[in-house]
């Protein structure tokens, strides 16, 4: 038997597929030959020859229009075999607010997609596979749905095979149910079922008995099988095969312009949303059991993968950080000297030694869903921190030497304009710190609390509208279909919103050139501030009051706990008036940050700062991208 495993656009082009590649890996011992396809690099360097395509073009379809569904509606005239399909709706009701490039290049592709589809089909054809798997996460249904087409009509024995997130829960039953073209489709991890579904194609086992598998009768009727309630143990999770990626992009017109990266987990499933399910987020689909690899174990498949493809740039997809690894594998990572470059989604109450050590291990760069600095906005999110926490946080990175990424978001609901209107009051004394990405308003996902319990705040949903510019499906179809919803606004509206956007702007135009650090000097501390809203650049702390307040503040506290921890440390009373007066001092020169009756001071140590001068990119989903691969070893995306 031979298996092709294909990857369509729009993947990113600097990193390989996690799920085929360990899904290659453990389809091997099973057949004759298994061939890995990165149809997203062939489409890459077809379309740049073809319109011109540039990698910055690529790369603003695959992370930057995920919530308008651009990529999408690209491959939608290859699925339905129109050139002109929905193009009417694209101009009226999708690109409003598209540059001119990105529009014609939308079209032109558009237009031009079916060839693709076509030329590539027959290249699949020809290679005589037994069975062809598709990938689909995000942005590659309709490629992969359009080429799995193209294939049955060239050879329809030819048995095709869709897994990944796009496929996962109901989603993988309307995308079988409706495209009979698709075989097969796998809904969560793959590594058993795909195995098993290979022998029953052989007639070696029942495919009826597979869990999560949508298959068909005789007759073509659509079956589905319930899903296993037990996932994968960490201990059996497969190391991946990245060769067919890694030698094809050395290849390809992209290579100049990129720098290929490993994609690699620990875990699945997250710790922190088993106790308390974020209300907004998705992302960990029909499992979100936590599990990680013993520390020894993805210490040498992290060894491995970079000694055998020489890369030192490593993505981490896990949803969150074992806080096992901080004292057992981010040291013995530090301990090899090598040049590593990490970025992994962690919590954001770690505290500085802990972001030190992870600093040390290569961590450069961590996404902590920091979402908010309002602690009500925040439990009402039931992220389990606090504004000032974050804030810490932010602060903390800075001294480690650590670059997060985050997002502001809103329109949670419960929230009021109080949550946002004091948070941007203080963020010009946060300028000097890491901005966020972007000031966003959430969106409804599937497998979110927002999404199965409406009494949260969200009624009515329906799918989001690019769907319907998409696919030629009912609603009810759709809402199957869809991860992405919508529903009537919640929280906060107007003035507050274009308020919150204009700061978070701000923030990001002059974070480059703004400074506030801290150096201790034991009898003194010295800051030095550059931050076009205070007039002050050098203040020395030399009271003792005052100084052993700026120590304590390094987390946050309350005015009633400071005052009684000042009179223990100093032996001496210090009351809670002389407390407010030196807070209130400080809050006026953008020296602490105050939220929920609690403050914490935001003056990074003076080390290392001039190394965390990163100009922030425009606001961009390519983290929100790499955390959604943290199920890609789950499912076969």
């Amino acid at each position: 038997m031979r298996v092709m495993l294909v990857n369509m656009p729009w993947a990113s082009l600097d990193t390989p597929s996690l799920a085929l590649g360990i899904l290659h890996a453990v389809v091997r011992p099973h057949v004759d030959d298994v061939i890995t396809l990165c149809a997203n690099v062939d489409f890459y360097d077809w379309a740049e020859q073809t319109v011109d395509l540039t990698v910055d073009d690529y790369e603003y379809f695959a992370h930057h229009a995920y919530f308008e569904g651009f990529g999408d509606w690209v491959f939608s005239s290859a699925l339905y075999d129109a050139p002109d399909w929905r193009t009417r709706e694209f101009h009226e009701e999708m690109a409003a607010g598209v540059t001119d490039q990105l529009r014609k290049a939308s079209l032109r592709l558009h237009d031009l997609a079916p060839r693709f589809v076509a030329e590539l089909a027959a290249r699949i054809v020809e290679a005589s596979p037994d069975v062809v798997g598709f990938t689909t996460t995000f942005q590659q249904n309709t490629a992969a749905l359009a080429t799995a087409r193209q294939i049955k009509l060239l050879a329809p024995d030819t048995v095709t095979v869709f897994g990944g997130a796009n496929c996962d829960g109901p989603q993988g039953e309307a995308l079988h149910r409706n495209f009979p073209f698709v075989d097969h489709v796998v809904r969560g991890e793959a590594e058993d079922a795909f195995p098993a579904l290979l022998e029953g194609l052989r007639g070696h086992a029942d495919v009826a008995e597979i869990p999560g598998l949508c298959w068909r009768t005789e007759a073509g009727e659509p079956r589905v099988t319930g899903m296993s309630a037990a996932p994968r143990s960490a201990d059996r999770m497969a190391e991946p095969d990245f060769d067919a990626y890694f030698h094809r992009i050395e290849r390809s017109s992209a290579r100049p312009y990129i720098e290929p990266k490993l994609v690699l987990e620990g875990s699945r499933g997250c710790w922190w949303g088993e106790k308390h399910h974020c209300t907004f987020c998705g992302l960990n689909g029909s499992s979100m059991q936590f599990r990680s690899k013993e520390p020894v174990d993805f210490l040498n498949s992290i060894v491995h993968q970079s000694r055998r493809h020489q890369v030192l740039d490593i993505l981490v997809v896990d949803n969150i950080l074992d806080m096992r690894y901080i004292h057992s594998l981010l040291p013995e990572l530090a301990g090899l000297g090598y040049d590593y470059r990490f970025h992994y989604e962690i919590k954001s109450n770690l505290h500085h030694r802990q972001l030190k050590t992870i600093a040390e291990a290569g961590l450069v760069q961590v996404q902590p869903g920091i979402e908010s600095l309002s602690s009500r906005v925040l439990h009402l999110m039931r992220k389990g921190v606090t504004g000032c926490q974050n804030v810490r946080h932010l602060r903390d990175t800075q001294s480690a030497g650590v670059w997060p990424v985050w997002n502001y978001l809103y329109g949670f609901p419960g929230e009021t304009e109080a949550d946002y209107t004091s948070v941007i009051r203080q963020m010009p004394a946060l300028h000097h710190l890491p901005p966020p990405e972007a000031a966003t308003r959430i969106a409804i996902e599937r497998f979110s609390p927002y999404f199965d319990r409406p009494e949260l705040g969200f009624a009515d949903l329906r799918p989001a509208a690019h769907y319907a510019h998409i696919y030629d499906l009912p609603e009810s179809e759709l809402h199957d279909l869809a991860y992405l919803f919508e529903a009537k606004h919640a929280g906060v509206d107007g003035v507050v919103v274009e308020r919150l956007a204009d700061a978070v702007a701000e923030w990001r135009a002059v974070h480059a050139s703004c400074r506030l650090t801290h150096h201790d000097l034991g009898d003194r501390m010295v800051l030095t501030s550059r931050r076009p809203h205070f007039d002050w650049t050098v203040r020395t702390i030399d009271d003792p009051v005052e100084l052993a307040a700026f120590h304590l503040l390094g987390n946050p506290r309350s005015v009633g706990s400071l005052a009684r921890r000042l009179t223990a440390s100093l032996g001496t009373p210090v009351p809670e008036a002389h407390v407010r007066r030196i807070l209130a001092d400080w809050r006026e020169a953008g020296i602490v940050f105050e939220d929920a009756d609690r403050f914490v001071h935001v003056a990074p140590l003076a080390a290392n700062t001039e190394l965390n001068r990163i100009e922030p990119s425009a606001p961009d989903l390519t983290q929100e991208f790499r955390r959604a691969e943290a199920p890609a070893a789950r499912d076969m995306r």
